[in-house]
């Protein structure tokens, strides 16, 4: 297991090589396997890249963010022109469902509303706006609303599994609950942690995943 000076060292490294990160003012703190982001970048897309980051780093467990976004005056826009610009990006996305998702802005951050069938589609409307001029942040509040019924979703994910994270699936339980999944169990790394939920996720059916894997 990596000291906490270790760790905390290896996030800074991987934040300093991202080239989508470019701010100086992010602080890093490890403490037993758990990292805590701090400061402030100049904007959501940065934040987000600065969190996806520390997920790469080996040995991190958890991670907090308390990262603040701070738009220059130069890229500060109004939340008309953003929800504008939002509507522009959703419809521009071939995998978000038309006319499906209505986004609301207020002080640059944006809420997401609506109803998919897939959590990918979820996923990509999220994506068509997070790196908008003058974003401060996004909730993603899409709900999941399968048109295919809940049959056989356990057999079908434990198949999944099987594919795509061999190594995982036999240390994790799978809960079918109608069209909720909850994964319990153990994994080695963020990239296998993504995997699973990624699997779990992909089952047709599938409307809510409750993830309470720990990673070793």
């Amino acid at each position: 297991m990596r000291s906490d000076a270790q760790l905390r060292s290896d996030v800074q490294a991987e934040l300093d090589w991202d080239a989508a990160i470019k701010s100086t003012q992010i602080g890093v703190v490890a403490a037993d396997g758990v990292v805590t982001l701090t400061g402030h970048v100049a904007s959501h897309a940065e934040k987000y890249a600065a969190e996806a980051a520390a997920r790469r780093v080996k040995g991190v467990r958890a991670l907090a963010v308390e990262i603040t976004v701070k738009l220059p005056a130069s890229d500060t826009r109004a939340d008309a022109d953003i929800a504008m610009a939002a509507e522009r990006g959703l419809e521009w996305s071939s995998l978000v469902p038309a006319g499906k998702i209505k986004p609301t802005v207020e002080n640059g951050w944006i809420t997401l509303h609506g109803e998919v069938d897939w959590e990918y589609q979820r996923r990509a409307a999220e994506r068509a706006v997070r790196t908008l001029m003058g974003v401060t942040g996004v909730t993603n509040e899409i709900r999941i609303i399968p048109k295919v019924k809940a049959v056989d979703i356990e057999k079908r994910l434990h198949d999944a599994l099987s594919r795509q994270a061999d190594r995982e699936a036999g240390h994790i339980q799978v809960i079918v609950n109608g069209d909720e999944v909850r994964l319990k169990g153990k994994v080695h790394s963020w990239a296998e942690f993504d995997a699973v939920n990624g699997a779990a996720w992909s089952a047709p059916g599938v409307s809510a995943v409750l993830n309470d894997l720990t990673i070793e």
